[in-house]
């Protein structure tokens, strides 16, 4: 996989995360089950399914459907397909598509139409385009059978198609330019009401009333965009929107005070210290295992999750989630603060003095207190840490494309899928960008990818358990967040994302 193509996803997802705008709402209040109204701070560049992403993904499932639906526990259900099956070497996936399904001209969804949204997305540059370079060829057998033909086993292949790259458009619309791009051609749930919505601002859908499927509860939905939370929070007070996600503590300990607010928690997001640099390249120190180790043992995880988080969280040491089979639960106290062995073990490695560690900043995720934590806890081991601060922009070109730095401290979603996180973190690409391995790796990440059952989670496990031992990574703690309703909405959180799916939304009462 191309240092490219990671380059390209990873600079996508951060120029939507970074993305802030005008502040918008609806208005009006709702009304019922009529309507529901979701606040985000996140927003698609474009409707094209090619370019969905991360918590964008309501904004696309709205209008197209998926291949496969992923349930809130993470099990995989029929969609447009309503059977799959794998060849015994899991190199070839079979679909049963469904029938009279169709776009919103009045076309035909069939295995054609597949084969066309698997290119266009492979192809197209987006964010997730890389969840397809397995993919060989996508042969088209009868209008209701298509079989995807991977050039190696990849176990997160139905992961994948439950989610951006499973999204379906309207072939007739990938040959004129940008016509997706406001304009979404699928088989979901809604229209798009292109009178009533302001792009950047709100996305005004309503039922679509020759939908296949069974209806959404809700008549008209209302995807709004606000720049910060505390207008959120006051929105969902006043029953301006009626759901929404808050990520950071205080928004979160303001809300839980109303009576009429209904909250519901989730663990997802993991922020951490990715280093890049286990090769040495940048700074030679981090190529030993004893000063990455060394750092791992220098932070204080629960004095910064209780003061930066103010306890909404769990500290962690590792970077598989709760919900993978390689997570273990002791992995998460694997580092106990111990700066004096810290200080120990840099000396074995040859650097009693210390070293210069340089890392890059973006405000809206490293702020000043955890910043000055971090710096603090670093020096009292003898590394003096330097923030390099950066916008996002200049971010992506030079943390990126240029690799000017051997880390990053970031937000990052913990999968499902075992493979997910390999993919994302260990094999070569934008978190890996250095391309370092070791023999463990290589040994145990096939058997991550093509076993089976047993096998493959006990592979799982033991990468985890090497990637914590070795110091891979330097996490600090999974973040807790906070979905939220004005009362009038049930929220059941997905997995494998931090907002929920459109489908998981309902009345209350």
């Amino acid at each position: 996989m191309s240092r490219t193509t990671r380059t390209g996803a990873l600079a996508a997802a951060l120029a939507i995360s970074l993305t802030l705008a005008g502040c918008a709402g609806s208005g009006a209040k709702s009304s019922g089950s009529s309507q529901l109204d979701i606040a985000t701070m996140s927003f698609p560049q474009s409707l094209d399914p090619a370019h969905a992403v991360g918590s964008a993904l309501p904004f696309f499932q709205a209008t197209y459907d998926t291949l496969v639906k992923r349930e809130p526990n993470g099990e995989f259900s029929p969609m447009l397909a309503t059977k799959w099956t794998y060849n015994a070497d899991a190199t070839e996936l079979a679909l049963t598509l469904r029938e009279d399904v169709e776009f919103a001209d009045g076309s035909a969804f069939d295995a054609a139409a597949v084969k066309a949204n698997m290119e266009h997305f492979r192809k197209g540059g987006g964010a997730d385009a890389k969840w397809l370079n397995d993919l060989e060829a996508v042969e088209v057998v009868d209008p209701t059978h298509v079989t995807l033909d991977l050039k190696q086993a990849n176990p997160a292949m139905l992961f994948y198609l439950s989610d951006a790259a499973g999204l379906m458009a309207n072939p007739a619309k990938f040959a004129k330019a940008d016509s997706l791009k406001t304009t979404p051609d699928g088989t979901g749930p809604y229209r798009l009401v292109k009178t009533k919505t302001t792009i950047g601002t709100k996305w005004v859908y309503e039922r679509n009333k020759d939908y296949w499927g069974e209806q959404l509860p809700y008549e008209n939905l209302t995807i709004s965009f606000f720049d910060n939370e505390t207008a959120i929070a006051n929105g969902i007070r006043t029953g301006q929107v009626n759901a929404a996600l808050l990520q950071t503590a205080d928004q979160q300990i303001s809300i839980e005070s109303d009576p009429e607010v209904k909250t519901t928690k989730q663990e997802f997001d993991f922020q951490g210290l990715l280093l890049f640099d286990r090769a040495g390249q940048l700074t030679p120190a981090l190529k030993d295992p004893r000063v990455r180790q060394a750092l791992n043992l220098a932070i204080d995880r629960d004095t910064m999750l209780s003061t930066i988080r103010q306890k909404r969280g769990t500290v962690t040491g590792q970077v598989f989630g709760p919900d993978a089979q390689g997570y273990d639960p002791k992995l998460d106290t694997y580092y106990a603060r111990d700066p004096a062995k810290a200080k120990a073990l840099l000396k074995d490695a040859g650097y009693a003095k210390g070293f210069t560690l340089k890392l890059p900043r973006i405000s809206a995720i490293v702020n000043d207190a955890l910043a000055a934590s971090l710096a603090t806890d670093f020096k009292a081991i003898g590394i003096k840490l330097v923030w390099d601060d950066l916008d996002g922009s200049s971010a992506i070109q030079k943390v990126f494309t240029d690799r000017a730095y051997s880390g990053m401290v970031m937000n990052m979603g913990q999968s499902s899928s075992d493979w997910v996180v390999v993919n994302e973190l260990v094999t070569p690409g934008a978190f890996n960008m250095f391309g370092t391995t070791d023999a463990t790796v290589q040994k145990l990440m096939p058997q991550i990818q093509t076993g089976k059952g047993a096998e493959a989670e006990q592979a799982a496990k033991a990468l985890n358990e090497h990637l914590v031992e070795d110091g891979w990574f330097v996490p600090f703690y999974r973040m807790t967040y906070l979905h939220v309703s004005d009362g009038t909405v049930k929220i059941t959180p997905q997995s494998g994302m931090a907002v929920p799916s459109i489908y998981n939304y309902a009345p209350a009462s």
